[in-house]
Formats: C-alpha cells, structure tokens, sequence
C-alpha cells in the first residue's frame, strides 16, 4: 500500500501563496499596548455561480508591557474556523522568532455577498476606500476555505514590516544597547 508523500513545507507555501494583499496599509504596529488592522477580506466561492464573500474585520494585536516566561509564545485568536489549518500557526512559529510576546486576535465583524468576480469587489472597495481618503484598511483576497490564513499572512507581514521602527523605539528608550 502507498501513501501519498505529506511534504509540510510545500502545504504551507502552497496555502501563503495563494493568498494576497490587494491593497496594503503603511501604518506601523505600536512597540506596546494594542494595534488595530481593519481589513476586507474577499474570498473566492465555493462553487462556481455563487457570489464571492466579503467580510469586514479588525486584527488586534497586542504586545504585553511585561514580557514573563509565561507570555513567550504567540497567542492566535479567531484564525480558523477548524482546527484544519491551525498547523499552518504552528508551521509559522517553528520558522520565525518575531511572533514572540503577541497576542493577535481576529474579528470578523460581518459578511456580505457583493459580486461574483473577486476582483471586481477589490476594484469597488479600492474606490471605495480611496473616496473616504482611507489608508488603514487592507483588502486581502483568499480562495475559499484559505480566509485565515489571508488574515494570518496580513497581520504577520504587519508585524515584519513594523520590527525595524519598534526596535528603534526601544533602543531610544532605553531598553535595548545601541549599535
């Protein structure tokens, strides 16, 4: 009898791959206390004929003011619906130190049904957002069962991109050496 070959590595980046931010937010991540990252996230249907789902939400991330032996692993909130893509967390945090001392919490505040092309609902809320003059909010795009892991990719991205300007910000504080 013959399994098939589980390869981990191509899973995960199958799965981060066909994830996207259409539209991304240069607002970075506070060094302490809570971060908000409201986003859109349009994901592909079931089946075809049925309309794409859009769902607006909010990433709290939040970085303790006391680090302790206790608060050393990341704590994911509200990712996955299942536990059938929480390996892909697991994956993440074998492979990076930078999730350290977080906590990140999704919330999905409510779905709508909009159109039945993913990029004719990025196109809408790209307009739509440049009307208001808004450059918080992301757009992620996913296929469908892949949503948590567009809104894991946007949030880990956030706190990559935010590292450089929170390690200053500890240094001129005091509490890292400077080089």
């Amino acid at each position: 009898m013959s399994f098939p070959s589980f390869d981990p590595d191509a899973e995960f980046r199958s799965a981060w791959e066909s994830v996207r931010v259409a539209r991304g937010v240069s607002v970075g991540l506070f060094t302490f206390g809570a971060s908000e990252l409201p986003y859109f996230l349009v994901t592909d249907a079931e089946h075809p004929n049925e309309p794409v789902e859009v769902t607006r939400g909010d990433i709290n991330i939040t970085r303790p003011l006391i680090v302790t032996p206790n608060n050393t692993r990341p704590e994911f909130r509200n990712f996955f619906e299942g536990p059938e893509h929480e390996s892909l967390i697991d994956f993440l945090l074998a492979r990076t130190a930078a999730f350290q001392n977080l906590r990140l919490d999704n919330r999905q505040t409510r779905k709508e049904l909009e159109s039945d092309s993913v990029e004719e609902v990025v196109a809408k809320l790209n307009r739509k957002l440049d009307d208001q003059d808004e450059d918080r909010v992301a757009i992620l795009t996913a296929p469908y069962g892949l949503g948590g892991v567009a809104v894991l990719k946007y949030a880990a991205e956030r706190v990559w991109q935010s590292a450089p300007d929170n390690i200053q910000e500890l240094r001129e504080r005091g509490f890292l050496p400077g080089l």
